[in-house]
């Protein structure tokens, strides 16, 4: 799987300010900013975006690292 195909599923899934998605074909690291995280807990972020993902996740994606933030978590880390 091509991490754009990972970047492109998550921004059509998922209302966000800021998608990075880095890989090589089967490990990928996502970094993910959206307001749909706002008073969420890291395990349903995680649910949301693993449900975006849909089928990927069980057959194409064998390892995903997700880093998460609303916009204001993000705004404070640069």
């Amino acid at each position: 799987m091509d991490p754009k195909e990972i970047h492109s599923m998550i921004e059509d899934g998922l209302s966000s300010s800021y998608v990075s998605v880095d890989g090589d074909g089967t490990h990928f690291e996502a970094v993910i900013v959206s307001d749909e995280f706002e008073g969420k807990t890291l395990l349903e972020r995680h649910k949301i975006v693993y449900g975006v993902l849909g089928d990927a996740m069980k057959e194409r994606i064998h390892a995903l690292s997700l880093k998460t933030y609303t916009k204001d978590q993000w705004s404070k880390l640069k």
